[in-house]
């Protein structure tokens, strides 16, 4: 927030003073309506220099002067606390604006190989949950900034009326304090732990949707929401601990200020002679004063509950800065040969997943990679398309590194199908045409790309034809269905390589037959890479690479794969 921290600063400073100078005007207010006029200002200890300046100012002192004084004074404090809380909401507004913006950014610049990695509750609690409670500790902090410059402005008054009446009231205070430390530590560690768990429960329940079907048609459904329950229960134990604290120190806080001032009272006027007039005053200062500092202690309090989410954003922060991608390359892509795999090695955790593999893959051509689970070939498909970096070797394109080529227009190029066809909870044109305006233009592409991918009579099926909802992933359609607007969208993008990542292994025989032909129909229109399920659908391809652990083992065409190789021809 820079600079604009301490033009907070000095605008609750001068609330406090504005404050402190209308709450002075009681004393001579008091006076005037007992009658002692000449006395109104006298009694206020140091702070008479106030009736030196009325008087060398020329106004005569009178209860309509005190009363306008007082207005004036609290009507500047309301316009400065106005302004102040402007400046806070623009600044609360800003900074989270700031914060959402730059994680979306590290994130979609996340290295996909930790992300293959990481905690998926952890993300969405730390984008939405811990996001929600960082704008409360934010509430809190300006607070206790501003109770602090408070506490500060009316101990600077009230020492200035009773010095020795002051120092007592402070030395009770700071013996209050230790109470409240104890509190907040306490709810310091609390508020960590609550985080910790919150990102486990939103992970436990993103695998409890995601895995809904299977929960429901197997009787686990109770078993796996046991280990959400327990979850819950350790979430709302630690929210209830914080509620205990926050409550004490809300119930405490009155009694324990009468307390201290009615002791400092009887010790002052008692023991120490205090003449009662300043000390009046000095109380009322000090009443404020202490009012403000358990306001603040209990402000602190509710921010160390919510501090757990500021050190989970700052360590969620630190793990995607450490695994951004290094370099986005600045050479523009373009296709016009070849893709050549040189000595390609990767590993995820020490464990060799790829071992020196070679390939070239021509413009146009369509390839497939087959092999046992494991042997390598979606790992493979996620460097040819940019998402992993190889740990050694090198893969270019036309001679040009893949790394060294900018991605986002190498991406642009890409079409990616998984055997999870990825459907958004909205209309079906902005499916395929990922939310392009709707203009003559794009609806025509629209109807080409739905073509292609034999769609075009599902759609003239459909009610609201273009503008028909899909649902959540696609709850209204066929596994066939989805499939095939996956196909669509990666046609209306216009790319030139195509990735099928075993793309029909879910389907039925007759609609994978179908399928199959819409992909075949692009053959030599697109670069083509298939990952097979089935090799029954890869009779066609141009070329087969058979992968085992991590190595090719044999290319050629299909008849000469499985001449070689019966096995894979079930």
């Amino acid at each position: 927030m820079g600079y604009k921290i301490f033009i907070a600063f000095f605008l609750s400073t001068l609330v406090g003073f504005l404050d402190g100078f209308g709450l002075t005007m009681f004393l001579p207010l008091l006076n005037v309506m007992t009658g002692d006029e000449q006395a109104s200002f006298d009694d206020m200890g140091n702070l008479s220099f106030i009736s030196q300046f009325i008087q060398a100012s020329g106004f005569e002192v009178s209860l309509i002067l005190i009363l306008q004084l007082m207005i004036l004074f609290f009507v500047l404090k309301a316009i400065t606390k106005y302004l102040n809380d402007i400046l806070k909401v623009t600044l609360q507004q800003k900074l989270i604006l700031k914060v959402r913006i730059d994680l979306l950014k590290l994130i979609n610049n996340l290295n996909f190989k930790f992300f293959a990695k990481s905690n998926i509750g952890r993300i969405q609690n730390t984008m939405t949950g811990e996001l929600t409670r960082i704008q409360t500790a934010y509430d809190y902090y300006f607070q206790i900034l501003e109770q602090f410059v408070l506490v500060i402005v009316y101990m600077i008054f009230a020492y200035y009326v009773d010095f020795k009446f002051a120092l007592l009231i402070t030395l009770a205070g700071a013996l209050a304090n230790l109470f409240y430390r104890a509190i907040h530590k306490l709810s310091e560690g609390l508020s960590l732990k609550f985080s910790a768990d919150n990102n486990t429960y939103e992970g436990q329940v993103i695998q409890h949707i995601t895995n809904f079907k299977y929960l429901k048609a197997t009787g686990s459904a109770e078993n796996f929401a046991s280990r959400l329950i327990s979850t819950i229960i350790k979430i709302e134990t630690s929210r209830k601990k914080l509620g205990f604290l926050n409550s004490l120190i809300k119930a405490v806080r009155e009694p324990l200020l009468i307390i201290i001032v009615s002791s400092v009272i009887f010790l002052q006027t008692y023991f120490l002679g205090g003449e009662i007039a300043p000390i009046i005053l000095s109380l009322l200062f000090f009443f404020r004063a202490l009012s403000s500092l358990t306001q603040l202690q209990h402000n602190r309090n509710m921010f160390l509950a919510n501090s757990g989410s500021i050190k989970n954003l700052q360590t969620f922060q630190i793990d995607l800065k450490a695994n951004q991608i290094i370099s986005k390359g600045d050479h523009p892509y373009n296709f016009k040969n070849k893709i050549e795999l040189l000595n390609v090695s990767f590993s995820y955790d020490d464990e060799k997943i790829l071992d020196s593999v070679s390939l070239e893959i021509f413009k146009n051509q369509t390839v497939a990679l087959i092999g046992e689970s494991g042997s390598g070939k979606t790992t493979l498909v996620n460097l040819i398309s940019g998402l992993l970096n190889s740990d050694t070797g090198n893969i270019s394109i036309d001679g040009t590194h893949l790394i060294d080529i900018d991605k986002n227009t190498f991406h642009k190029k890409v079409g990616y199908i998984t055997q999870e066809p990825v459907i958004f909870n909205d209309s079906i044109f902005n499916n395929v045409t990922f939310w392009d305006e709707k203009n003559t233009q794009n609806i025509k592409r629209f109807y080409e790309a739905i073509k292609k991918a034999s769609l075009l009579e599902t759609v003239a099926n459909m009610k609201l034809k273009e503008d028909e909802l899909l649902g959540n992933n696609g709850i209204n359609l066929s596994g066939g269905q989805k499939q095939r607007i996956s196909i669509a969208r990666e046609l209306y993008k216009d790319v030139e390589i195509l990735i099928l990542d075993e793309a029909t292994s879910a389907l039925d025989t007759e609609t994978e037959k179908r399928i199959q032909e819409n992909i075949e129909a692009l053959k030599g229109k697109y670069t083509i890479i298939v990952i097979a399920h089935r090799i029954s659908t890869i009779k066609n391809v141009d070329r087969v690479v058979l992968l085992d652990k991590g190595k090719i083992i044999e290319t050629g065409t299909f008849s000469q794969i499985i001449k070689k190789h019966p096995q894979y021809s079930y």
